[in-house]
């Protein structure tokens, strides 16, 4: 018989940050936790995530069940039985709707009963701590997947995000502006004028396509896998495209890059001038520019001009 194993992803919280939102998903967040389907590919996988991200979960081939949260589903698995329960929501709700299942294991967050908290079992004490103070998450050295492994008790070894759903469209376009972010991290945006200033410089020289199917998950999959070469905000375009293996260039400011790894088909450009409040971690800029604004078009477009003839 396989192993069961249940694993909560909701996106309501992120896994190495204390902020809590239903309202704005973070779909990169969920996504780029199928890097640890690879540790269950012969089980018998349920996940539990929001209506939003269960698109990204589709026809993966380590997942059997897509569960969508909500009380019939939450009464559902309080009623059956698993192996492993990896819960990675630090909403005590949902710690402890995932402390009353039955399991051998569990793994991530927990709820305890006396501060009302969610609080960590044994792997996890280090996420739970960065989380709550930026100072430590600045100088974490390891990539979020490194910290993901850990958290289950395994050793990273480089596997990199499952992607179940197959693109429609071919390579079209040399690049793709993935010039959007989500709601939830306003503050990593490039502003609008360097893409306008960085797509002047490359001239014609390049097809350039920008960001498509915002509402449409797959039709953004598509449209990502037409390009080439995507230049991306830290964003859930950017973990999309390495799964697809594209070649990437990312701008990182106000997070850290730091956390994520690009493998052998990508480049980071962070402001020229370190700052000392860099990375903040912070939804918003407190001082009005963001740190974005000092990377500069002309750095990009010498980056974009070297990845392209490779």
């Amino acid at each position: 018989m396989k192993e069961k194993v249940l694993i909560v992803k909701l996106g309501y919280t992120e896994t190495i940050d204390n902020r809590v939102s239903s309202d704005n998903i973070s779909l990169g967040d969920i996504f780029r936790t199928t890097a640890i389907l690879h540790l269950f590919k012969k089980s018998d996988v349920t996940w539990l995530t929001t209506k939003e991200g269960a698109p990204l979960l589709t026809q993966n081939p380590y997942i059997k069940r897509i569960l969508v949260y909500d009380m019939t589903t939450a009464f559902q698995l309080k009623a059956e039985s698993f192996d492993v329960v990896v819960n990675l929501e630090k909403i005590p709700g949902i710690c402890a709707l995932t402390d009353s299942i039955y399991a051998w294991k569990r793994y991530g967050f927990r709820f305890d009963a006396r501060s009302g908290r969610a609080e960590a079992y044994e792997h996890s004490y280090e996420v739970i701590a960065n989380s709550e103070d930026p100072d430590l998450r600045r100088q974490m050295k390891k990539n979020w997947t490194e910290v993901l492994y850990e958290m289950v008790g395994k050793r990273w070894k480089g596997q990199g995000y499952v992607l179940g759903y197959k693109p429609k469209t071919k390579e079209e376009f040399d690049i793709g502006f993935n010039a959007n972010v989500g709601r939830r991290w306003p503050n990593k945006a490039w502003p609008e004028k360097k893409w306008h200033e960085l797509e002047k410089m490359l001239g014609k020289k390049y097809s350039i396509s920008y960001q498509q199917s915002l509402a449409d998950i797959h039709g953004y999959i598509d449209w990502l896998n037409s390009c080439r070469l995507i230049l991306t905000n830290d964003s859930l375009g950017l973990h999309l495209a390495s799964a697809l293996k594209k070649k990437i260039i990312a701008l990182f400011g106000p997070t850290s890059e730091n956390e994520v790894y690009l493998f052998d088909n990508g480049r980071m450009i962070k402001p020229p001038k370190k700052l000392e409040c860099m990375p903040c971690f912070k939804t918003l800029c407190e001082y009005g520019t963001s740190c974005m604004d000092s990377i500069e078009p002309g750095t990009v477009c010498k980056e974009i001009k070297r990845m392209m003839q490779k």
